[in-house]
């Protein structure tokens, strides 16, 4: 189990909120009485993942007991959680291994220049809690207002839910916030004890309605590759294609490269289908110039 209170907290706020989307009918459970709350019963769970009905209430109410990984895969089974899911699941039990680092990992110079080399292409390092650890010019025009004055790191949560620009250049930007939000929550996941992850989330709850709204809901996703409706000046919505290759070295840390499409594209929504290229691989060490 974890060892902090918070982080019982949060374990037991996770369950609840799976526990709560899943209806009787989705599992074959009879509609019995009335019920006080939406999705299963605590006990309908715990029938469904063969424990004890007050073990799993001593577990959601983020009491002080051991869970073993046999028990975790039961309910990530009841609980019908993607891979996703289930790794936050056992990340937030303890049975992960934690972070080494509760810092930024250094960024070597010549992993830096990458996105340099990539211009015109827009493109930008990202850490585990979205800071811009590097940026070229492209990206920087795509993104407005993202490269920040000096003194203070850039950071891509910061700008899609705080600067105003966002909600134009995002023509998506609902469905881009919330999957953003929710890869934040599997990043700070990992490092429950980062005051990096704390301080932002804190700041976002802040000045953020939306994310007072959607992060009690747990949504937890990973990185990946994918397409991106985009607002650029005189030329209107204009679709982008995405790959995020993480570092070999620094899984944290994420190269993002954005190509553009080949026609501006109407108002209509995008759908990702089969054949869309979704990129999500190591990239590899680059050695510095000689």
């Amino acid at each position: 189990m974890p060892r902090q209170p918070h982080q019982r907290h949060e374990l037991g706020a996770f369950l609840r909120s799976r526990r709560e989307r899943i209806t009787p009918d989705e599992v074959g459970l009879p509609r019995t009485g009335r019920r006080r709350t939406p999705g299963l019963r605590r006990e309908e769970l715990a029938l469904l993942a063969g424990i004890s009905a007050t073990w799993y209430t001593y577990l959601e109410q983020g009491r002080d007991i051991r869970t073993s990984d046999q028990v975790l895969d039961a309910l990530a089974a009841a609980l019908r959680l993607d891979r996703y899911e289930r790794g936050h699941l056992f990340r937030l039990a303890g049975h992960a291994p934690a972070a080494e680092s509760e810092g930024p990992e250094p960024l070597a110079a010549e992993v830096a220049a990458v996105p340099l080399l990539l211009q015109p292409h827009p493109a930008y390092i990202i850490d585990g809690n979205y800071d811009v650890l590097s940026v070229n010019q492209a990206a920087g025009e795509l993104f407005p207002g993202l490269v920040v004055a000096a003194g203070r790191v850039a950071n891509f949560a910061r700008w899609v839910f705080l600067e105003p620009a966002a909600r134009d250049v995002l023509i998506d930007w609902e469905p881009e916030a919330r999957g953003l939000l929710a890869r934040l929550r599997t990043s700070a996941g990992r490092h429950p004890d980062d005051v990096r992850y704390t301080r932002l989330i804190d700041e976002l709850r802040a000045g953020s309605p939306e994310v007072r709204a959607w992060w009690p809901r747990y949504d937890v996703q990973a990185r990946h590759g994918g397409r991106k409706r985009l607002r650029r000046p005189g030329r209107g919505a204009v679709e982008f294609s995405y790959t995020a290759f993480h570092l070999a070295e620094h899984a944290e840390q994420t190269l993002v490269i954005y190509s553009e499409g080949r026609e501006p594209v109407g108002a209509g929504p995008v759908v990702s289908g089969p054949a869309d290229p979704v990129v999500d691989q190591e990239l590899p060490r680059v050695a510095p110039p000689a």
